[in-house]
């Protein structure tokens, strides 16, 4: 699993056969196949290895908000960081994991891959994202949902770059910049919605 999400975080998916995991692992074609059937069972076990205890610890976190608020809102401020905090922290604990999610990201595959890991997730914030902002029609949050998961995944990626700041202060700047986004007014008009 290490050896996989390795290569895959520095070359790609589509960039790695099971060859070279093969070879990294130092492990016989058999042996994968026993333990994960394909290159894509593969990829699929290391992501709910990884992304298994983030959502885990995000749910937890809204739960915990929403008995808090006793059936009002939970406010925006809280959701946020009930999502971003989980990954964005353990970045720095695996940096890989980081670098694999966003190679998935820019191949193309996340929308299978959060069909698969984060749909029980993606429903429950928004759930509260929508009774926090009810001023947002389905549409806009959904838009503003995928706008608020591409920064998280682009910050992710540059925080193995040149970035300046790191772990607290890089979530606090990531919360404000989506926070502003979410409270944007709408541009959507009744014209463009139907385009």
């Amino acid at each position: 699993m290490e050896s996989a999400e390795r290569l895959f975080a520095e070359r790609g998916y589509a960039g790695t056969s099971l060859r070279q995991i093969i070879a990294e692992a130092h492990v016989n074609l058999a042996a994968i196949h026993y333990h994960f059937g394909s290159k894509e069972e593969l990829l699929d076990q290391l992501v709910q290895r990884k992304a298994g205890p983030v959502n885990q610890e995000r749910i937890a976190l809204l739960d915990r908000l929403e008995a808090e608020a006793a059936g009002a809102p939970v406010p925006l401020e809280g959701i946020l960081r009930a999502f971003l905090e989980p990954p964005m922290l353990r970045i720095q604990e695996h940096p890989e994991f980081a670098l694999l999610m966003s190679r998935l990201y820019g191949e193309g595959l996340m929308p299978v891959m959060a069909e698969r890991h984060f749909q029980s997730v993606k429903n429950r914030f928004t759930a509260a994202f929508s009774r926090t902002l009810p001023h947002l029609s389905e549409q806009q949050l959904a838009v503003r949902l995928q706008f608020m998961v591409g920064a998280m995944a682009h910050t992710m990626m540059f925080a193995f770059q040149q970035c300046p700041l790191k772990g607290a202060a890089l979530l606090r700047e990531l919360m404000a910049f989506v926070a502003g986004g979410m409270n944007a007014p709408s541009e959507i008009t009744e014209t463009a919605k139907i385009l």
